[in-house]
């Protein structure tokens, strides 16, 4: 048999066996294939979250800088030493590594090599807002997993000190809107922070020093206390204040009464369009005319799910055929 006959075989063969790789994403995915999966997942992060509560903010976190290197590909998880992907620093503090992994090893007793490590954490992120009393809603799920993984491609992940321009832009490049940048800034409606991201913009937001003006004159002696000048920026504080393990539209009012906690959450209230977004929810009227906080951040998860993910299998061939 020849060489040019053994590749077009190895196709056919592939083809054949990778037949649901061209799937998109749809609802009910594993249906046939692993119909236990959502349960297995929504079961792993359930205990996970009882274990320590703030792990519903660290898994929706995952699920945000998975989404904005690379696509929702599950990049954030490889370990490939220092150059890894995850060791960025736009990726410091990002943890959960450990649920999705639990769940992928409980997935493969059931049904392995059937659900990706994208999806779980697509899936984890969804659970842990619903055991922060949030919104439970559907996931389309068939991602498939990436295989690159390289520090160099997280550099411009969206970043505590971005301004407003650059945070929107970093936004557009994703393909989401000012909206989607207000509803997934939300998500901050659960979780802490360490003091080393309030540094900055309590003691040298301006030069010669100074702090933030934008924070409610009110609520700077608190801020100040739990984060001294020169003290440990390890300490970890709500990034909701009053509200920090409750999903709720309480991070939006908060910014907008100047008690926003993280600089660039405080930007939003500075920009027109995203501060129209913010009064959108939670302004005067909002009760009786106003859109659905909850329901529209469902769909800007839904979407930020689907950045640049991959459901086409790729794969090279000793003799260098390209295989999708």
């Amino acid at each position: 048999m020849d060489l040019e006959l053994s590749r077009v075989l190895a196709l056919l063969a592939y083809c054949c066996l990778m037949g649901t790789g061209n799937a998109q994403l749809r609802f009910g995915f594993y249906g046939q294939t692993c119909p236990s999966a959502e349960p297995i997942v929504r079961s792993v992060v359930r205990n996970a979250v009882i274990s320590n509560p703030n792990m519903a903010a660290i898994l929706l976190r995952l699920h945000f800088h998975d989404c904005f290197v690379e696509g929702c590909d599950g990049s954030i998880l490889i370990e490939n030493g220092r150059s890894a992907e995850r060791n960025a620093f736009g990726h410091q503090g990002v943890g959960g590594f450990e649920v999705i992994e639990e769940a992928k090893k409980h997935l493969e007793v059931t049904c392995p090599g059937v659900v990706s490590c994208a999806d779980i954490v697509a899936l984890a992120a969804r659970d842990a807002v619903a055991m922060a009393n949030g919104p439970d809603y559907e996931v389309p799920t068939g991602r498939r997993d990436g295989r690159v993984s390289n520090v160099s491609l997280a550099e411009d992940m969206p970043d505590v000190g971005n301004s407003i321009q650059q945070l929107k832009s970093k936004f557009f490049q994703k393909g989401l809107t000012e909206k989607d940048l207000v509803l997934l800034s939300a998500a901050h409606t659960i979780g802490t922070t360490a003091c080393f991201f309030m540094t900055d913009r309590l003691y040298n937001f301006m030069p010669g020093g100074g702090s933030d003006p934008s924070i409610n004159p009110d609520f700077l002696p608190e801020l100040k206390s739990m984060c001294p000048q020169n003290g440990d920026v390890n300490v970890r504080m709500p990034i909701d204040h009053g509200s920090e393990q409750t999903f709720d539209d309480q991070i939006l009012r908060n910014i907008r009464s100047g008690w926003a906690i993280l600089e660039s959450d405080a930007k939003l209230n500075d920009d027109p369009v995203t501060r129209s977004v913010i009064e959108s929810y939670v302004g005067l009227f909002n009760p009786i005319f106003g859109p659905s906080f909850e329901a529209e951040f469902v769909e800007s998860m839904v979407k930020m799910g689907q950045i640049g993910v991959k459901t086409r299998v790729k794969w090279r061939d000793q003799a260098g055929l390209q295989i999708f």
